[in-house]
């Protein structure tokens, strides 16, 4: 009886499946985008899977106003990677630009510190520690100093 019910519903539910290229079957890593680009951004929120939806609004745009996409980046909520350093985030994205939203470099795990805004290489890839994303809410200088990092990066 149990084969008889559950073979039809795992051969639809396969179908759906295999036409969602986001979320492949032996993916370890909850992350957000398609990580084309090789671009690592880090949030920390413990009441989201990823980040609000608020934040992930702003972050699109801001992307947006850099040629960019959801499908160029891989976001990473720090919150459900608590015990993960750098190292190992950087090996399994590979990623080339890495973008600190909340997370301190020393709580990534990184052995450098540096402050808000300043564009800092380190070990073949580029990083940016700036507050986290709600924080542009309170004081409205973060929007333009975020944009001139990135400008910076991406040479825009």
């Amino acid at each position: 009886n149990k084969d008889i019910i559950q073979s039809p519903a795992p051969t639809s539910e396969s179908t759906k499946a295999k036409t969602e290229p986001e979320k492949p079957a032996a993916q370890p890593w909850k992350f957000l985008g398609s990580n084309q680009q090789k671009i690592l951004i880090i949030v920390n929120y413990s009441n989201a899977v990823h980040l609000p939806d608020e934040e992930l609004s702003f972050l699109t745009s801001m992307l947006a106003a850099c040629k960019l996409s959801l499908g160029d980046v891989a976001i990473v909520n720090r919150n459900n990677y608590k015990d993960v350093l750098y190292k190992e985030l950087l090996t399994h994205f590979q990623s080339k630009i890495v973008f600190l939203f909340g997370v301190e470099p020393a709580e990534f795990g990184l052995p450098v510190s540096f402050p808000h805004f300043q564009v800092q290489s380190l070990a073949n890839s580029t990083y940016l520690y700036t507050p986290a994303l709600e924080e542009r809410h309170k004081d409205t200088l973060l929007k333009s100093k975020l944009w001139v990092s990135l400008r910076s990066i991406f040479g825009i």
